[in-house]
């Protein structure tokens, strides 16, 4: 029986691959708090999830007569999203550096607990394979 490393890692890979776009895009905001008309922008789980099942559940056909999926679209969606300022700058940015902070540091600390939770899944998996030792 083959090991699947999709279903032993149940999405914390992925997770990860998120958490870790995430922190470029914070970071990013966080760099461009002085620079005249940035805008915030923010990414969110659930447009990931849907791009990954917008690229994922394509339907396949065997025959040409069978009806094309209109619900998957041919074009590639932006995941990434623009956030509403509560008080805008004077200069048109829109970076609330208390916001990004605290944001940033709470991506940080899923980062950590889903690499932990991937980290034991690893460590589980060498056992199995080595015999407990």
């Amino acid at each position: 029986m083959a090991i699947s490393f999709s279903s032993a890692f149940a999405g914390h890979d992925k997770f990860l691959q998120f958490r870790s776009d995430r922190s470029a895009v914070l970071a990013n905001n966080i760099a461009n708090a002085d620079t005249p008309n940035f805008k915030s922008r923010d990414i969110t789980f659930d447009a990931m999830l849907r791009e990954s099942v917008r690229t994922s559940m394509k339907m396949r056909s065997t025959s040409d007569r069978h009806f094309e999926n209109t619900m998957v679209s041919s074009r590639e969606s932006d995941d990434l999203s623009y956030r509403i300022a509560s008080q805008p700058s004077l200069d048109g940015n829109t970076v609330d550096m208390q916001r990004e902070q605290a944001e940033f540091a709470q991506n940080s600390l899923q980062f950590d607990s889903s690499f932990m939770f991937l980290n034991r899944k690893v460590n589980s998996m060498k056992k199995a394979l080595t015999g407990g030792r």
